[in-house]
């Protein structure tokens, strides 16, 4: 399973292709140059209980500190993961 990105520079996701359709995303929406907020997590039947999710969020911590950009994570799910994960705290605005 690989984990893909698209960005158009206003808004952007990390997704997972199954068969050529995306059937786990997680949406971001820039806020500013150094901030995303984390909107959306979706994953698909097919794919649920694999920890898909925790991998799009471990992703957009990837970028994130890449990128030297902080999250606001107002995803129900994408905060769950970033409140259990005390080693994500450095990512979060």
């Amino acid at each position: 399973m690989q984990v893909q990105q698209e960005d158009n520079g206003n808004k952007g996701e990390f997704y997972v292709e199954v068969n050529g359709s995306k059937n786990a995303l997680m949406t971001y929406t820039w806020a500013g140059n150094d901030k995303i907020i984390i909107d959306h997590t979706e994953v698909g039947d097919s794919l649920r209980g694999q920890g898909v999710g925790y991998e799009l969020v471990a992703a957009s911590v990837n970028f994130m500190r890449e990128k030297g950009i902080k999250a606001i994570p107002l995803c129900p799910f994408a905060k769950s993961v970033f409140d259990k994960r005390s080693e994500y705290s450095d990512v979060l605005a």
